[in-house]
């Protein structure tokens, strides 16, 4: 049954039965203490501060029945789907396969990869490791979305500006209609955040809608 959803740039209309929510990137190297992203001079509080609320929009999801996927970013070990340009950025003891507190950085299977315990995926949920910043880029999420019917995305993760931004957006070319989670989602840059969200919903929603998590559990309840 069709349920609204509080949003802006106005509700929305979703049928649960056709909506998936899509976590991006909740790993440890990105929201930990001693991670990656504290290695960079980053405040991962700033990030941290969205697992409570992720992980009650997780619940309600499941209760309700929801597909629920996680993301991944990071590459293969011999770094052979990682681009030269991406690899060369930034100082060198920081790039990506270079040693970091959690294991080699960006490097699938290394701890700092994981996602954070507080919202590891359950049996069943299927988990995309993706190479790039959008969720859509050389995976099979497509697949897997068509395959179920998907038509409206939930969705919540890091960064709001980066891979939330990117997925979205290339959600949104596909024609799936995306409800971004505000306090579900988080950036190290505030002001960026802020500026993320506005884009998405601008316009009358150019790239999406914009919601919270209370929404969110309120339509599936």
């Amino acid at each position: 049954m069709p349920q609204v959803i509080e949003a802006e740039p106005a509700p929305l209309s979703i049928d649960p039965a056709r909506t998936a929510l899509l976590i991006i990137d909740m790993q440890r190297d990105f929201l930990e203490p001693g991670g990656f992203g504290e290695s960079l001079g980053n405040d991962v509080s700033r990030l941290a501060a969205a697992i409570g609320p992720c992980r009650t929009v997780l619940d309600a999801a499941r209760a309700a029945g929801l597909l629920v996927l996680h993301t991944r970013e990071g590459h293969r070990p011999d770094l052979s789907d990682a681009p030269p340009a991406k690899i060369a950025r930034g100082d060198p003891s920081v790039r990506i396969g270079a040693p970091g507190p959690m294991g080699r950085i960006l490097v699938r299977g290394e701890p700092g990869h994981d996602i954070v315990p507080e919202l590891a995926p359950a049996s069943g949920e299927p988990v995309i490791d993706k190479p790039g910043k959008g969720a859509f880029y050389a995976t099979d999420l497509d697949t897997m979305l068509r395959n179920r019917g998907v038509e409206t995305l939930l969705v919540a993760g890091v960064t709001t500006e980066v891979c939330i931004h990117t997925t979205v957006r290339e959600a949104n070319d596909r024609g799936y209609r995306c409800v971004v989670l505000a306090d579900c989602c988080a950036s190290y840059f505030p002001e960026f955040h802020a500026a993320g969200l506005a884009m998405i919903k601008a316009q009358g929603g150019i790239f999406g809608w914009v919601s919270t998590s209370a929404a969110a559990i309120s339509a599936l309840g």
